[in-house]
């Protein structure tokens, strides 16, 4: 059976509110030389945009710690990281942004529910909130969502996790632009992380604020109009269907190669929640 197009989107979007309260006093899984340092994982392990204001200004955290673990074989373009920490510096005030990468082993899946992303993301995390360091974690799979359906060119880029973690779908990713030469695996890892960093910094209406609505809708299965968490004006790179493949692709062609850019409504979002 086909599945509806909110369906796949109400699932990138899903935010694990019964998570676990756990602390770490473990060095290699909490990330510490000192086995005596005790990590507190419960503020990492909170509602998508529910670190929003943490991400855009430095009240309480001035630096970034993004850690990117990624499968043998599926580590991502520097090219695509270096414009990540450039977009981060243009939306937020956090200037000190330090990468670490992580190398993982693959799973054996030959996909991935939301679920176990989120699983492997536990396990497998060591960077998390330091008194000054906000920590945010980048899961680079080689596994595509269970949710694609390839036949109906409805695959799906990345989603965020929670509120301090995202997973991108590498594999997805190299088969999208080996099938065509009009983009390129940087650019669109690039798009991808944009956008769904953008659910961190809480858009749309999930985290922050809208200062004009500018909130997306779609029609769910029981047949009533639905908030969308997207936005929608026209060219952003905050629109629903750059959550998938098909579109990301021709979003990117169209503007010759070029990654989307928030719209004036998402960056007046940003703003007013703390960001640039």
């Amino acid at each position: 059976m086909k599945k509806s197009f909110p369906v796949v989107l109400l699932l990138a979007l899903l935010v694990f509110v019964n998570c676990s309260k756990s602390t770490s006093t473990d060095a290699e899984s909490s990330g510490s030389t000192d086995p005596n340092v005790t990590i507190n994982k419960v503020p990492n392990l909170q509602g998508t945009g529910d670190s929003a204001n943490d991400f855009l200004s430095n009240t309480n955290f001035d630096k970034l710690l993004i850690e990117i673990g990624y499968v043998t074989g599926f580590k991502p373009d520097e090219t695509a990281i270096d414009d990540f920490i450039e977009f981060i510096k243009e939306t937020t005030f956090k200037e000190t942004v330090k990468i670490q990468y992580l190398e993982l082993s693959s799973s054996g899946k030959e996909n991935l529910s939301i679920n176990e992303v989120d699983e492997i993301i536990q396990e497998e995390r060591t960077a998390y909130n330091t008194d000054d360091t906000l920590a945010l974690f980048i899961y680079f799979s080689d596994a595509p969502s269970d949710e694609d359906e390839p036949e109906e060119d409805l695959v799906t880029l990345g989603a965020a996790f929670r509120n301090t973690s995202l997973v991108i779908y590498e594999s997805t990713i190299i088969d999208l632009a080996n099938k065509s030469f009009r983009v390129d695996v940087a650019t669109v890892e690039t798009a991808t992380l944009h956008h769904e960093l953008g659910h961190l910094l809480g858009l749309v209406n999930i985290g922050t604020e809208m200062v004009n609505d500018h909130e997306g809708t779609f029609t769910n299965e029981d047949g009533v109009e639905t908030p969308s968490q997207h936005c929608n004006q026209d060219g952003c790179l905050m629109r629903a269907e750059l959550e998938f493949g098909a579109a990301m692709k021709e979003a990117i062609t169209a503007k010759n190669g070029q990654v989307p850019e928030l719209d004036v409504e998402c960056l007046r979002d940003l703003k007013a929640n703390g960001g640039r």
